[in-house]
């Protein structure tokens, strides 16, 4: 579905999408649609106050114990940085996902993914039956 094609809906006040209706019909498509947006302007905001905190931090004090805080604060700051520019290209892929009308399917059995499990963790790619396969899998790998 292309934007073009993508016909606007409009969700109503307080709507939550619910096992009764269709799966990923167009409301629910727009609910988490919606949904990724806002917490991609979030990430957006949160990585703005992140730069604007390491230009204006001196990491050089005259205590060498103050440098050494300051230098952990920096990196936590950048690591933090990286942790939302990762969550922000899986938003643009959740919301390409949606574009394409794969969104709420697991990538592994094409089953529909729990609306329940979307809502709490809307870039979800997999069902949690299949997420707890590959968990099982890499913990056995490790072990």
């Amino acid at each position: 579905m292309t934007k073009a094609a993508r016909k606007t809906v409009k969700l109503p006040k307080g709507y939550v999408p619910t096992e009764d209706e269709k799966f990923m019909n167009p409301k629910q498509r727009e609910y988490f649609r919606q949904k990724l947006l806002a917490w991609k302007a979030d990430i957006v905001e949160e990585t703005r106050n992140t730069v604007e905190y390491l230009k204006g931090e001196n990491v050089s004090h005259p205590d060498p114990a103050d440098t050494a805080t300051a230098n952990a604060d920096r990196q936590l700051e950048l690591s933090t940085k990286d942790r939302l520019r990762k969550l922000s290209s899986q938003i643009d892929k959740a919301l390409a996902r949606i574009e394409a009308g794969t969104y709420g399917y697991c990538e592994e059995t094409g089953d529909p993914i729990r609306l329940k499990r979307l809502d709490a963790r809307p870039i979800a790619k997999l069902s949690i039956e299949a997420q707890e396969m590959h968990e099982r899998s890499d913990s056995l790998k490790a072990g």
